[in-house]
């Protein structure tokens, strides 16, 4: 299922809440500083892994 955004995401998916806040700190940051391109539980596990490796 696709949200608005990333805090739609929170709202509609617990367990999307519980992985993000499990990231290190940098990770959450960077990602909320694009909340609109967050819009599933797979685009923010893809966002955070592509953090964690380095990308952007």
């Amino acid at each position: 299922m696709q949200y608005k955004d990333l805090y739609a995401l929170f709202r509609g998916e617990p367990e999307a809440r519980k992985y993000f806040d499990a990231l290190p700190g940098y990770v959450q940051e960077q990602i909320r500083t694009r909340p609109g391109g967050v819009n599933s539980m797979a685009s923010l596990q893809d966002y955070a892994d592509n953090l964690l490796r380095g990308d952007d």
